[in-house]
């Protein structure tokens, strides 16, 4: 498996107590880019604190990302900001998962990431974090007359209820 773009890793024995900051350079932010589709990626800092208890650590803190995407229809570049809460749990590997076994989570687990042996990697949380951020249909303000042009049927014209829109109940 290669190395995550944005990695920083931290030992688990030394994180309890630890601010970390973490400011993507230009060749992480082109790699970042390619990951998630995007133009570029102008900014990606976070500002992180660690706790830990026995083997699973507590991370939260703030990113704050700047970068372009290409509308969805237009295709033109669209710059976006977005400043967000992070919060991680990171919890050792399980070893008595089986991959086919059905497992029920709730809202809590979701934000806990596995590790195996003493490292986690803040840097690539952050990195999906990011990847949760983006919005893979965003549209700017010359998306209605890119579809016009291509001949496009607006989304709500296009839907399964479109053909019964015309319909009228008759007395």
């Amino acid at each position: 498996m290669s190395k995550p773009e944005f990695s920083r890793p931290a030992d688990v024995r030394q994180c309890d107590g630890l601010h970390v900051e973490l400011t993507a350079n230009d060749a992480e932010r082109t790699a970042l880019a390619r990951r998630f589709d995007l133009v570029r990626v102008e900014t990606l800092t976070a500002h992180m604190t660690l706790s830990r208890k026995d083997r699973v650590v507590e991370a939260s803190g703030t990113m704050q990302a700047d970068w372009v995407q290409a509308c969805a229809v237009s295709a033109d570049d669209l710059p976006v900001s977005t400043k967000e809460t992070l919060s991680f749990r990171f919890v050792p590997e399980r070893e008595d998962h089986n991959p086919d076994e059905e497992i029920e989570i709730d809202a809590q687990d979701c934000d806990e990431i596995d590790y195996s042996d003493t490292h986690i990697d803040i840097g690539e949380a952050v990195a999906q974090s990011l990847g949760l951020a983006i919005d893979p249909f965003l549209t700017g303000p010359n998306a209605e007359a890119a579809r016009q042009k291509a001949g496009l049927l607006n989304p709500e014209d296009a839907g399964a209820f479109a053909a019964l829109k015309d319909l009228k109940l008759k007395p």
